[in-house]
């Protein structure tokens, strides 16, 4: 009998101890079944940003398309009437160029439009009301700018002649807008981001002069004084403001498909920057951070293809907030915010290989209608 109980025990024991191990098996099974699905649903929503409003393709690194072009950096010889940040630069043809409104050295609003050109700045018509925070671009010969504010954000695009000097209103904006950026492809002015007095605007809107504007596709969230520029046909849009803090996100947006992608990252984030296209690059000039006094003098290329980036140079001093114009294969970066104040000056950045921009473009052209 006691043999028989002793197996019995030892009977019970080892069942007990199978159940344990089937129950520690289980547990451990679960939990690693419950790590796995959080790991794909991690992976899953960062490569996959969504925000209510939009939707963003995130595509893979491609290798760069062949080297940006460095500048060497130059003062110009005059200065701006007086010291101006905030204006809308526009570069009007025949190497001349106008910036209209802005804020001046003591932080107030001008109405003012002037005209540069390689021998100075002559003193223009004057908008409706004076503003700041707007941009512009030139279709057809005039001058349009969109939005901008002085106590309040307005909703107005302006049309300003070159020739006549004659200022008029052309239409309105969805809603009120200032802090935007604006970039034309094909006759079409596309408004990027922007304030609207009370939030930050997460909408991209296209308008043609005559036409009522439309919204055509939404940010993955409300973006402020992104540096915006368009190359082969599509709106690179770098940086900006995102509830007060720089960002670092670079967007490609399509008009012939609508297609909002997120291409690259910049090296760190960026907000009140300018841009502009030259071949397959877009340039980056200057900016901040997301402090005030935390301007940055790095030209940063991106290839708008594939959205790396690399630091080509930089700017003789730290600037944001500046107006920049491109002049033939010349770029002018007319005032802005130093970390000491408002500037009047105006630089002039010269690209060390024209030709190599040249190729680039044309090849950049070409492979876009071989794909078309």
């Amino acid at each position: 009998m006691l043999e028989r109980s002793h197996l019995h025990d030892r009977r019970a024991a080892q069942r007990r101890r199978a159940v344990r191990r089937r129950r520690v098996g289980a547990a451990t099974f679960a939990a690693l079944v419950l790590a796995l699905l959080a790991w794909v649903s991690s992976l899953g929503s960062s490569a996959h940003p969504r925000s209510a409003s939009a939707s963003v393709t995130r595509t893979p690194r491609l290798r760069p398309q062949g080297s940006p072009a460095r500048f060497m950096v130059t003062r110009l010889p005059f200065t701006l009437p007086f010291a101006l940040q905030d204006a809308a630069a526009v570069a009007l043809g025949g190497g001349r160029a106008a910036l209209l409104g802005g804020l001046d050295a003591t932080d107030t609003s001008t109405a003012a439009v002037s005209v540069l050109d390689a021998q100075g700045v002559t003193a223009g018509a004057r908008l409706p009301e004076a503003q700041h925070d707007a941009q512009g671009v030139l279709l057809d010969g005039r001058v349009y700018v969109f939005g901008g504010g002085e106590f309040s954000s307005y909703s107005h695009i302006l049309s300003y002649d070159p020739a006549t000097g004659r200022v008029t209103q052309a239409g309105n904006l969805p809603s009120a807008t200032s802090d935007a950026a604006v970039a034309a492809i094909g006759g079409t002015a596309y408004v990027v981001g922007g304030y609207n007095g009370q939030q930050a605007l997460d909408t991209i809107v296209a308008w043609q002069p005559g036409r009522r504007p439309q919204i055509v596709a939404r940010l993955p969230y409300g973006l402020r004084y992104a540096a915006v520029a368009a190359s082969g046909g599509r709106l690179v849009i770098a940086g900006g403001s995102h509830d007060e803090a720089a960002t670092a996100t670079i967007l490609s947006y399509d008009p012939a498909t609508r297609e909002l992608r997120h291409i690259g990252d910049l090296p760190e984030p960026i907000t009140h920057a300018a841009a502009v296209a030259l071949g397959p690059y877009i340039y980056v000039l200057g900016g901040r951070g997301s402090a005030s006094g935390t301007q940055s003098a790095a030209i940063i290329s991106i290839d708008a293809e594939t959205g790396y980036t690399t630091r080509d140079g930089r700017l003789q001093q730290p600037l944001s907030d500046a107006g920049a114009v491109l002049l033939g294969e010349r770029v002018w970066l007319a005032g802005g915010q130093s970390p000491q104040g408002t500037v009047d000056a105006v630089f002039e950045l010269t690209p060390t290989a024209p030709d190599a921009i040249r190729q680039g473009a044309r090849s950049v052209a070409a492979n876009r209608s071989s794909n078309e």
